[in-house]
């Protein structure tokens, strides 16, 4: 695990960042997706809570990217936000509407996203102890807010599974 390659610790750190607000932008796409799908109760002001959690969470991320002097790498975020959209024409079974399989799978996909970043904040975390221009506390609580992102997803996508193919009146 011992690179002798020529990559400086600047360059990986600058690649593992803008990999990481690659998947924020996709995410917080999916994100508004959800949020646009389920706009009515108690599930739909949780998933625009999440909308802007991660909202912020992106802004978190760039302004740290800032303070360590790394800029973000504009193809890695339009493929971000591109891959969120190809994402949706994934085979589910119905052309031309949403199948009613395609909240888990979002909420599965968001869910995996949110696991990213919340490993994403570590590694950051980890970078602090020895990078005076990273904030610790800042971290702490964006870890802290993933964490709960995660618990909240992980209810709804239960909820999903339950009312889409728990409960459901199988049709044939």
């Amino acid at each position: 695990m011992h690179g002798t390659s020529s990559t400086s610790r600047t360059d990986l750190l600058s690649i593992y960042l803008n990999d990481h607000l690659a998947g924020a932008t996709g995410g917080l796409e999916l994100a508004r997706r959800l949020a646009g799908t389920h706009r009515s109760g108690e599930d739909g002001a949780r998933l625009r809570l999440l909308v802007e959690d991660v909202a912020e969470d992106r802004a978190a991320l760039i302004s740290v990217m800032g303070r360590l002097g790394v800029t973000a790498n504009q193809v890695k975020v339009a493929v971000g936000w591109m891959v969120e959209k190809v994402a949706r024409l994934k085979l589910n079974g119905h052309l031309l509407h949403r199948s009613p399989l395609s909240t888990i799978v979002e909420l599965e996909a968001m869910r995996l996203g949110v696991e990213g970043k919340a490993s994403g904040w570590r590694t950051l975390r980890a970078v602090a102890e020895s990078d005076e221009r990273i904030d610790v506390d800042e971290l702490d609580r964006l870890i802290e807010r993933a964490v709960a992102q995660i618990e909240m997803l992980e209810t709804l996508r239960v909820t999903a599974v339950d009312q889409t193919l728990v409960h459901t009146t199988v049709q044939g």
